[in-house]
């Protein structure tokens, strides 16, 4: 379970982060997820795990959008107060990568990775919520459509759909700006 959780962290985080855009939230939502997880399903088969993770994580996600919802309906209502904004530091930035990672060697091919990876971020955080979970769990978590319907609750045509259709904006959005993968 623990090499499970150690394997999915980085990207469920990131998942996290696009569907929130708040850095605490996402590390609280990915605590919470991975909690979840260990306390309800580890007599499972690793095999399963991966699908019952993202589900777990999805189902978190739309929690804390609901609790906005109401927190922020009932401080309208009855306060003024508003809270101030945190920094957007990425916390797993300062880790340090795998000594097997595709980190490019010359300073210069690094700077460059990085520049194509915070496009691709951005434009992925663009994406409709739906678009983008189909795409971040079939190309990221390498789920399967099967997995991915099932975990997203839906059909595997819709799956389909949410793929094509986020692969396309993200290409068209690259491409624009001179990205070619």
């Amino acid at each position: 379970m623990s090499d499970f959780l150690a394997a999915v962290e980085r990207r469920a985080y990131k998942q996290a982060l696009y569907a929130l855009r708040d850095n605490d939230a996402a590390l609280d939502a990915v605590q919470d997820a991975m909690l979840k997880l260990a306390d309800k399903y580890a007599d499972k088969p690793v095999d399963e795990l991966p699908m019952l993770f993202q589900r777990i994580l999805q189902n978190v996600i739309r929690d804390f959008f609901r609790r906005q919802k109401v927190r922020s309906l009932f401080s309208t209502l009855f306060s003024t107060f508003q809270g101030g904004e945190d920094s957007e530091s990425d916390p797993l930035e300062t880790l340090e990568a795998a000594t097997d990672s595709n980190l490019p060697e010359s300073p210069q091919a690094q700077v460059e990775q990085a520049q194509i990876m915070a496009a691709i971020e951005k434009e992925i955080a663009r994406l409709p919520p739906r678009q983008r979970e189909a795409f971040l769990m079939r190309y990221w978590e390498d789920m399967d459509i099967a997995e991915t319907a099932a975990a997203m609750g839906c059909s595997e045509g819709s799956v389909k759909t949410h793929c094509f259709r986020a692969a396309q904006t993200l290409s068209t959005a690259l491409r624009a700006k001179g990205i070619e993968l």
